[in-house]
């Protein structure tokens, strides 16, 4: 592991106990409506007989459980996240549902080739050290026809995102740091959405990583955004 994947890790265990408060109260429970209408997007794959599906970056599991109330009886559902605090959260969360967890680095993933029928990602993909590496180890997962779906933050344009950078970058981390009592990872958030890829850059990377049908879909004025893909 490098030096900062180690320091990610530290970090979102740190944050671990507050995580699913923090992200519903500093999203003013949006977020919730994000993972149901990502979810939605893959109805058809997630009611597939036998679907395999794969949420990648995980953290306590909140995609996966919207994925697991729109699928069906047969879909098999695993999260995998390289925090092991946050996997057990995800853990005690799941209780007697067929979710299945897994410690794994997205960049490093423990699956045979042509493994998946979909592979999600809700606001974890922009914390990976390489970017392209990770969309190929995705690519590298998928079966054959398969589906990607990337949920991240952007950033608006206009009246909106005059006032979304002010909240995120200035009110969020007195927030975050205050609810939390951890100083540093809710300074790192509007950091990392910063410096995430614009969408017409990030649908770029997706083609040369060897996707097709490469889309974005804004959610809430472009606040945060559904990358899709399939593997050809």
């Amino acid at each position: 592991m490098t030096a900062a994947s180690a320091a990610m890790r530290e970090m979102f265990t740190s944050i671990a106990p507050r995580y699913d408060l923090l992200n519903h109260l500093l999203s003013m429970n949006i977020d919730k409506l994000w993972w149901r209408r990502t979810a939605r997007a893959f109805a058809d794959v997630l009611h597939r007989p036998d679907a395999c599906v794969l949420d990648l970056c995980c953290g306590t599991g909140d995609m996966a459980f919207a994925l697991r109330r729109r699928a069906g009886t047969t879909t098999r559902i695993l999260g995998a996240d390289f925090s092991h605090a946050m996997l057990q959260r995800a853990s005690t969360k799941s209780r007697g549902s067929s979710l299945e967890w897994i410690e794994a680095d997205a960049l490093c993933l423990p699956f045979a080739s042509n493994s998946f029928d979909l592979v999600t990602s809700a606001f974890g993909f922009r914390n990976l050290a390489d970017y392209d590496a990770g969309l190929r180890e995705i690519l590298r997962v998928l079966k054959p026809g398969g589906q990607c779906g990337i949920l991240d933050f952007g950033e608006p344009k206009g009246v909106v995102g005059s006032f979304y950078r002010f909240y995120f970058r200035r009110v969020l981390p007195k927030i975050g740091t205050l609810v939390s009592g951890v100083r540093g990872p809710y300074s790192y958030l509007p950091r990392s959405v910063t410096n995430f890829p614009e969408p017409d850059e990030m649908l770029e990377r997706m083609r040369a990583a060897g996707f097709a049908e490469c889309e974005w879909t804004a959610y809430s004025f472009g606040i945060a955004g559904l990358y899709r893909a399939r593997k050809r």
